[in-house]
């Protein structure tokens, strides 16, 4: 089996679990583009703890991290498998650093389930969830992804799944294909620093549009995962799904 690619995807409002526009196409196409992997490694900003751990219960239940959307969406299941081995490895290949086992705690959050629905529909390709340490900083993260690299060799695909440009208070549900100027320059800065020296994700935090693109790190850490990954390669990530919507959110998605 070839090197798997590792993707971060911006995933946006939980609807596009059951929508079908040009971002859901693109995450189709997406898996469409390399042979099916034998398990994914997901790293979502839904499970945003104190720790570093990983899901390694056999079947882990779906977890629907929100509400006031329709009924249809509470009932949307993707009743995958676990696979306690692979998360068993996770915590193998990064040593010395350490990664809890969760048994029974989480499961997987719409920030996998919501994109893996049109990646892989038929739910048939076993999924480990990734824990996100907020207690540690941006340059952990980057680590933590480069550590991460062996797995691709493996057959393992390791998704990503936050929004580079993330502040719900600041939605405008009219502008459904837009996003204000800060939100859009500071896609731009992220945009330039990944397809040139993934490395100096760090810089972004130094932005002008900081603050206002990243309120909390849960969205954008996930990022941080897939430039450490990117700085193992020789070269730098592809864009193939791109812009703002409804104001304040970052669709823009990468591959390598």
């Amino acid at each position: 089996m070839s090197k798997m690619p590792a993707a971060f995807i911006g995933h946006g409002n939980p609807m596009n679990t059951l929508e079908y526009n040009r971002f859901t196409d693109s995450w189709a196409t997406f898996a469409g583009t390399f042979e099916k992997p034998k398990a994914i490694l997901a790293i979502s900003a839904h499970w945003y703890i104190n720790a570093t751990a990983v899901t390694s219960m056999a079947k882990p239940r779906i977890i629907h991290d929100f509400y006031g959307f329709p009924q249809e969406l509470f009932d949307f299941d993707y009743p995958v498998l676990g696979d306690e081995q692979l998360a068993r490895h996770v915590g193998e290949i990064v040593d010395p650093v350490w990664v809890g086992l969760d048994e029974e705690t989480w499961g997987i959050d719409h920030g996998t389930w919501s994109v893996l629905a049109h990646m892989y529909p038929d739910a048939d390709v076993p999924v480990v969830q990734l824990a996100i340490d907020a207690s540690k900083p941006l340059e952990y993260h980057l680590d933590l992804g480069a550590r991460l690299a062996p797995l691709r060799d493996e057959g393992v695909l390791i998704l990503a799944s936050g929004n580079v440009v993330h502040n719900l208070r600041a939605i405008d549900w009219n502008a459904q294909d837009k996003g204000f100027d800060w939100a859009q320059r500071f896609d731009d800065d992220a945009r330039a620093i990944l397809l040139n020296d993934p490395s100096t994700l760090i810089d972004l935090a130094q932005s002008d549009d900081y603050q206002l693109a990243v309120p909390t790190p849960d969205h954008f850490l996930p990022l941080a995962y897939l430039a450490g990954l990117a700085s193992t390669e020789a070269k730098t990530p592809d864009v193939f799904a791109e812009g703002c919507v409804m104001g304040s959110l970052s669709m823009t998605s990468y591959a390598i």
